[in-house]
């Protein structure tokens, strides 16, 4: 990741806690997400399964996953 600097011992922002429904998280984002991997030369998404898991990906990444269990 050239041209990026990283921060080693600063605080992590991810995951965020989830409380609860985040429009924030929304099919567009999956979208915006699939498109910037395209234009990087990444391969479309064409079957359902890859758009799930993309979407499983980010949500995973976002929110702390333990904070649902209970």
């Amino acid at each position: 990741m050239s041209g990026t600097a990283f921060r080693f011992g600063a605080e992590r922002g991810y995951p965020l806690p989830h409380a609860g429904p985040d429009s924030r998280f929304s099919q567009s984002l999956v979208n915006s997400v699939a498109a910037v991997l395209v234009g990087y030369g990444y391969p479309r998404l064409v079957a359902w399964e890859d758009w799930a898991a993309l979407e499983s990906a980010l949500a995973a990444f976002l929110y702390n996953p333990q904070e649902n269990d209970g």
